[in-house]
């Protein structure tokens, strides 16, 4: 017997005793040994659970943001915002990478992140809108403020929303960069009103927006692009009320890449995952997150 099986034989024994298998009285092969869940391991259920709670504090801060929006700070909820794209834009990394959906299968961790989503970058926003006035008066705002509540809510239940090659389709409900912009640049209420009917319009058209973290095209540039545009945010937000041109400059620039390359990919066909010459590896087995 060789020492390369010997080991096999010892982790299969050990995996047998935790796995939901042995109750079936189902024989485990090296190969479901490698396909096998780490359902045993406290410590990466623990994980799990420190990752949805990570998410979950996106409800505490989306209540923050509207606290600061009804006080009148826009600003502070500015800053709430921020903290809340760097735990969007971080959970779900890490959640891939601690393998939650194995761990704690009984738990939607999707279903939880769409929640989430949907108050900070839909409601929470909106709400800073209306009670900063930077919306027109009447019923006309009032109209104009629902018009991403019920998109929104219209894209958060499209089973496509997420396309399988990781891009958002149609405008991905970043009201929370919408109203970072109004409040940043003191747009008027009648542009502000503009942007949110077109804005609102977009989410229904098929383009193709990236998925800065997931999306292959452009990945390294995507995610670098976007750490620098969150740099930005966080400089105009210090330098506020008049925030340095050349920052803001820098700030827009990001944005027309982000469209510019959104639409080259949609017309491209682009972030489809190369061809596969071989056979695919599970990623359970690969233990990489991202």
């Amino acid at each position: 017997m060789t020492a390369g099986h010997t080991v096999c034989e010892t982790l299969i024994r050990a995996y047998r005793r935790s796995s939901p298998t042995r109750r079936l009285g189902v024989p485990l092969t090296t190969h479901d040994v490698a396909l096998e869940p780490f359902v045993a391991s406290a410590r990466f259920r623990l994980a799990g659970m420190a990752v949805h709670l990570y998410t979950a504090s996106g409800t505490v801060l989306a209540f923050l943001m509207v606290i600061a929006a009804i006080d009148g700070d826009a600003i502070r909820a500015l800053w709430i915002s921020l903290v809340a794209l760097v735990v969007d834009g971080t959970d779900g990394m890490l959640a891939r990478r601690l393998r939650v959906k194995e761990t704690i299968p009984s738990f939607d961790g999707a279903r939880l992140d769409d929640i989430v989503d949907y108050i900070t970058y839909v409601f929470a926003p909106v709400i800073l809108l209306w009670t900063g006035h930077y919306l027109p008066g009447g019923p006309l705002g009032g109209t104009l403020a629902a018009l991403p509540l019920l998109a929104s809510s219209y894209q958060f239940c499209r089973v496509d929303a997420k396309t399988e090659d990781h891009f958002f389709l149609g405008f991905p409900s970043y009201w929370n960069v919408v109203a970072f912009y109004v409040v940043v640049v003191g747009l008027s209420p009648t542009t502000t009103g503009i942007i949110l009917a077109v804005c609102s319009a977009l989410v229904f058209v098929p383009i193709k927006y990236i998925y800065p973290s997931r999306t292959r095209a452009f990945r390294k540039a995507n995610l670098a692009f976007t750490a620098g545009w969150l740099v930005t945010y966080a400089v105009m937000l210090r330098q506020m009320p008049d925030p340095n041109p050349v920052v803001l400059w820098l700030s827009l620039g990001y944005l027309l890449y982000y469209l510019a390359s959104s639409i080259y990919l949609t017309l491209a066909g682009g972030g489809r995952p190369p061809a596969e010459s071989g056979p695919r590896v599970p990623a359970a087995t690969t233990g990489l997150g991202d």
